[in-house]
């Protein structure tokens, strides 16, 4: 894992070099962008999301040799006890989640609905069940290391999410007073460090994404941490904060992210302690 602080100036020229290069699953700057941010978040160099992630549909999703990388890295064990294209079974371990013997088998896969004409279910069956055991395992014995992500081989059995933007009226205009925010059903959860529970709540992402930039102000001017006590309690920040982020979406999770790693370089040179280039 990296501790050094890649700026959001270099991050942008990968995130760019990415997207060009066609790989990945990734289309856009943005989606690479927010995927290597999320990298950072979780303390791995912004390169890494190339690797590691693909986005599915529009999700940001975790392959699952990596998956199982970062399980093993923080201590899981994992052993394989069956191996077919009808049936994987794996006993997974660790030491603070104990341990589960779990199997996916075809039946089970076809039963559900997953096995459909053409799909990786038909040409792949063992890697598929190879994923569903791993991804159920970790997110069952550990799901700290993954954080809620998925597989590609889950998110694609997932439905396609329909696009509800509203059409535009025939005068030209949009039917809405304001359409600057995005309907919120429910409140977003802001939790900061050393606190337990919910800290605040608000009823938009404005007020949201203002409180959580306040507490990082705070912990950046604090007189009692040095810069890396303060970088420590950024990452502890964002980490508590994973759920509130994948309510809000990657587009405004990203916003959020740009603004505090913007306000955090700010504070560094202010100190004297200029963020490393990172190499591209």
């Amino acid at each position: 894992m990296s501790n050094a602080l890649v700026p959001v100036a270099d991050i942008e020229k990968m995130a760019t070099a990415v997207a060009k290069s066609g790989l990945f699953g990734v289309k856009t700057p943005e989606q690479a962008m927010a995927l290597m941010l999320i990298a950072q978040a979780e303390g791995y160099h912004p390169a890494m999301a190339a690797r590691d992630y693909h986005i599915i549909q529009g999700r940001p999703t975790l392959k699952a040799d990596a998956m199982l990388a970062r399980f093993q890295s923080s201590g899981g064990k994992v052993e394989w006890t069956q191996y077919t294209d009808k049936v994987v079974e794996a006993i997974m371990s660790h030491p603070q989640g104990g341990s589960i013997t779990l199997s996916w088998t075809l039946e089970q896969a076809k039963s559900i609905g997953l096995v459909k004409g053409g799909s990786g279910w038909e040409k792949y069956p063992r890697a598929m069940l190879r994923a569903r055991v791993i991804s159920e395992g970790i997110r069952t014995v550990y799901p700290g290391c993954i954080a809620g992500t998925y597989t590609p081989e889950e998110v694609m059995d997932m439905p396609a999410e329909k696009d509800i933007t509203p059409a535009q009226s025939k005068t030209g205009f949009d039917d809405f007073t304001d359409d600057s925010e995005e309907v919120v059903k429910d409140t977003l959860a802001l939790y900061v460090p050393g606190k337990t529970g919910i800290y605040a709540e608000f009823d938009n992402f404005d007020d949201y994404k203002s409180g959580i930039l306040k507490i990082a102000e705070r912990i950046w001017n604090s007189d009692k941490l040095d810069v890396k006590g303060k970088s420590e309690k950024i990452s502890e920040l964002k980490d508590l904060n994973k759920i509130t982020f994948k309510k809000i979406g990657l587009g405004k999770m990203t916003e959020v992210l740009s603004i505090i790693a913007k306000a955090s370089e700010v504070v560094e040179v202010m100190e004297g302690k200029k963020p490393e280039a990172a190499e591209v």
